[in-house]
């Protein structure tokens, strides 16, 4: 009796060492099934398999392009600061004197005075206006003031800055960057939720692409499916060597996706050297980042799993009701 009472907890042990066993194998023949079954169509699962990536590919471009246009919109100036060009007889103590008084304004968080001297230097340093700038007899350039106001100030106060602005008596031009950074924030913000919609449309037509795949696959494997299901084979079981494709399918692709953005980035990394150049440094580009390069094969499988999820379960469905 008491050997049997110290064998006894062995017994479950030894039972789901056998199941895990039984489990692992019949998944290794699962995944062997799946991706035999790429193999015996090379040219079909390439075709595949380039479609989806390059679809996959063309939200991410939007993207890049979005990311590079935010960078090049911050670095052409602050989103709400405001230029202010006096006039050319205005001097230096009338110049301080309007700077020191917006300085005290209520709303402005900092003003900043750049002499006509600061103002030829600054475009001598541009990219082909040296040499017509030494060729002047005098500095034609005025005073100007960059206003920079106060974070969170609504749009209506920072206009009836600039409006104040404009009446005074030695200022000759009021330019309101933060107008156009407005617009240009708001036309951003639309391409970054048409990017989303398209992304959305994408990975739908990826669903329908590897679901359809998988669905000629069920239905030219047809016969072995019906042999399967006699020998008391589980859906479960079924189905797994369609998911492992559909898997294959979606994680290929999205390295696809990949190649060819960093193609795509190669093949651009000399044309925006040169504009870089030509703004002194003043832009800045970049690429994508690593994390996006790692979740989009990820995002990409999962896509696969779900439409040979789909695609397999609908076609058990049916064979289990006709």
């Amino acid at each position: 009796m008491n050997t049997k009472a110290d064998e006894s907890p062995t017994a479950p042990r030894a039972v789901r060492h056998s199941r895990w066993r039984a489990w692992r194998e019949q998944d290794a023949w699962c995944r062997r099934a799946g991706l035999r079954a790429l193999a015996q169509r090379p040219f079909g699962t390439a075709l595949t398999i380039v479609v989806l990536g390059f679809a996959l590919a063309l939200p991410l471009v939007f993207y890049l392009l979005l990311v590079n246009a935010q960078r090049i919109a911050g670095a052409l100036g602050e989103s709400q600061s405001i230029s202010v060009f006096l006039k050319p007889e205005v001097g230096a103590r009338d110049a301080n004197t309007l700077a020191a008084q917006l300085r005290a304004r209520a709303g402005v968080a900092q003003v900043t005075l750049k002499s006509p001297a600061q103002g030829l230097s600054e475009l001598a340093a541009l990219q082909g206006f040296g040499e017509a700038l030494h060729a002047l007899p005098d500095n034609p350039l005025p005073f100007v003031l960059l206003v920079q106001p106060q974070n969170g100030s609504s749009r209506d106060r920072i206009a009836a800055l600039a409006a104040d602005l404009r009446a005074h008596a030695g200022v000759d031009l009021v330019q309101d960057n933060g107008a156009w950074r407005a617009r240009l924030d708001t036309l951003i913000a639309l391409g970054r939720r048409i990017t989303l919609l398209f992304a959305g449309l994408l990975a739908v037509a990826a669903l329908g692409v590897v679901g359809n795949t998988v669905r000629l696959d069920i239905r030219a494997r047809a016969d072995e499916i019906a042999v399967q299901r006699l020998v008391g084979a589980s859906p479960g079981f079924v189905r797994l060597p369609y998911l492992y494709e559909g898997v294959c399918y979606g994680l290929l692709a999205g390295v696809v996706a990949v190649l060819l953005l960093l193609a795509l980035e190669a093949g651009l990394a000399s044309p925006v050297r040169a504009l870089v150049g030509s703004y002194a440094g003043q832009l800045e580009f970049s690429g994508l980042p690593v994390t996006v390069w790692v979740l989009v094969p990820l995002i990409a499988a999962l896509l696969g799993w779900l439409g040979a999820f789909f695609a397999s379960t609908r076609y058990l469905l049916r064979a289990s009701l006709s």
